[in-house]
């Protein structure tokens, strides 16, 4: 004890010695200046991590004279590319006519609707629900919507009907989606939203309050696959979480590695996709599952295609690996019934494991002079025709309906994936599990193959890492395949026999765009267009 208070002692006194030569005010400033180093070192490394070497040579490129402008006017051209196949903005109406128009408005929104594009049977998605609007179960649904117009349930106590009727919806989405199995903990709740994207902004909002209570959680994360759908970047956004995205394993497919590499103390939650919107696989949510499980994060499965289609497929025969709260570990889902439940449009479902979690989902307000105040969903005032044509759509087709039209629809996309498989110089992505295909090709521009179809009136999607297509098929395909695949069939040929963009094709955009090392300008590129738009 001694030898060691002695070495202190003498430690103590050199260190004062070979102090004693420097300014006291040089040596208070050092550390603070060695801290400030530090702290920009450690930002400038986070920049490098977020944004990438390349991404900063280029913002810095930018401040050059005459380069701002130059990148200005390039970009003027291709937003005016983009424009250039929609209706012309200054041709919309500004201001109240004069005169109201009375019945003769029917008219006016029948000259507007014929200018829309024959969207019967050549939309990737889009349109679920077989034949015209004027007939079948458009007609009935619409009759739905009508009966309903004018209620919201909001107004709970007058539109008890709208209460009810969403709850039913609620609750026989939730028996679809494991509500009944005994490992789901029997508290499936949820709510109707407006679509997929307010689910989804839901579930993340609702997962960042419910960690943040549980786990003191206050810079979250979340993790997900590059193939997650974009409405996760949004709820990013929205709510202030840092996003770590995960490259997709070769079957194109979640990585479970790679996320479990990206846990961390700020990790609130996991996205596992059943199908990905891109290329139509479903990620391992089982493996997801026991991580969320083990590391005690939650875990939301994006159901916004599948959840009207998996069950059923299920049912079938279709070897459906598993996706619902039968999972341990899944604490949230998002599911459409404006897709393939064949309800109106702007119609989804969130759902939770339990009410604790759904409870952080709620806005209460108790000091507003207009009373105490309560909402369960991100809007107040709600359309209850909505509600009612989702409740209508689901009672009128029943277990029977979807297991028919899930019959048809699946049928169908597996003839167009062995078909799409058949035309040299394509290929599928991946083994789509469900209804949606995506191909590519390495032989032909698939972009310049895309523009050809479009010329013949088909709408695909345009995909991105790799280049490719996907066709969502609906019930609007199952008449009309072989013709898609004849036309695809063309379209290959033509490009082969003369390749390069065709007059007012998007070919060369989508290209250039997938190229581009600075992302930010691609992001400049498309709020431009959008905020021209609207």
């Amino acid at each position: 004890m001694e030898a060691a208070a002695e070495l202190a002692l003498r430690l103590r006194a050199a260190a004062n010695d070979r102090l004693a030569r420097y300014e006291p005010l040089a040596l208070v400033a050092a550390p603070l200046l060695a801290l400030l180093v530090a702290r920009a070192l450690h930002a400038a490394a986070n920049a490098v991590a977020d944004r990438g070497l390349v991404a900063i040579a280029i913002a810095a490129v930018k401040l050059l004279p005459g380069v701002s402008g130059y990148i200005a006017a390039e970009k003027k051209k291709v937003v005016d590319k983009m424009q250039s196949g929609g209706g012309a903005k200054n041709d919309r109406r500004a201001e109240l006519p004069t005169i109201g128009l009375a019945e003769q408005v029917i008219e006016e929104l029948e000259t507007l609707k014929s200018k829309d594009v024959d969207w019967q049977g050549k939309c990737s998605g889009t349109v679920y629900i077989a034949g015209s609007e004027s007939e079948g179960h458009f007609e009935l649904i619409n009759k739905a919507y009508s009966m309903f117009s004018h209620t919201n349930p909001l107004h709970q106590d007058v539109f008890k009907s709208v209460a009810t009727m969403e709850a039913e919806v609620v609750a026989m989405t939730a028996a679809l989606l494991g509500s009944k199995e005994k490992s789901s903990g029997g508290q499936i709740c949820g709510n109707m939203t407006s679509g997929g994207t307010e689910s989804i902004l839901l579930a993340v909002k609702t997962t960042r309050d419910y960690m943040r209570s549980k786990k003191g959680i206050t810079k979250p994360e979340m993790i997900m696959a590059e193939s997650a759908h974009s409405a996760y970047d949004k709820a990013a956004e929205y709510f202030n979480i840092k996003v770590r995205r995960v490259p997709v394993n070769k079957e194109f497919l979640a990585d479970v590695k790679g996320f479990k590499r990206c846990i961390n103390g700020n990790t609130i939650m996991m996205i596992g996709s059943a199908p990905g919107f891109p290329h139509g696989l479903i990620d391992p949510i089982e493996e997801l599952g026991e991580l969320a499980s083990r590391y005690d994060i939650c875990l939301h499965v994006d159901l916004c295609l599948g959840g009207f289609v998996l069950p059923f497929a299920r049912k079938l025969g279709y070897p459906i690996p598993p996706f619902d709260f039968s999972v341990k570990g899944v604490t949230s889902i998002s599911s459409d019934v404006h897709k393939y439940g064949l309800a109106p449009k702007g119609t989804s479902i969130v759902l939770y494991r339990n009410h604790e979690i759904r409870k952080h989902q709620f806005v209460a307000v108790t000091e507003w002079t207009g009373g105490l105040y309560v909402s369960p969903t991100m809007a107040g005032s709600r359309p209850g025709g909505l509600i009612a044509g989702a409740w209508a759509a689901m009672m009128s087709l029943g277990l029977n309906g979807y297991l028919d039209s899930t019959s048809r629809i699946m049928e169908v996309s597996k003839k167009i994936q062995r078909g799409i498989g058949e035309i040299p110089g394509l290929f599928v992505i991946g083994k789509p599990d469900m209804t949606v295909v995506a191909f590519a090709s390495d032989v032909v521009d698939i972009f310049e193959v895309n523009d050809i179809l479009s010329s013949k009136g088909w709408h695909l999607n345009a995909l991105q890492r790799p280049n490719s297509l996907h066709i969502c098929v609906t019930l609007q395909h199952t008449t009309i395949y072989n013709q898609f695949l004849k036309d695809l069939q063309d379209s290959v040929n033509t490009v082969k026999a003369n390749p390069g963009p065709i007059s007012g094709g998007m070919a060369p955009i989508y290209g250039a765009a997938g190229k581009m090392p600075d992302r930010g300008t691609v992001r400049e590129l498309l709020v431009e267009f959008m905020d021209s738009s609207c």
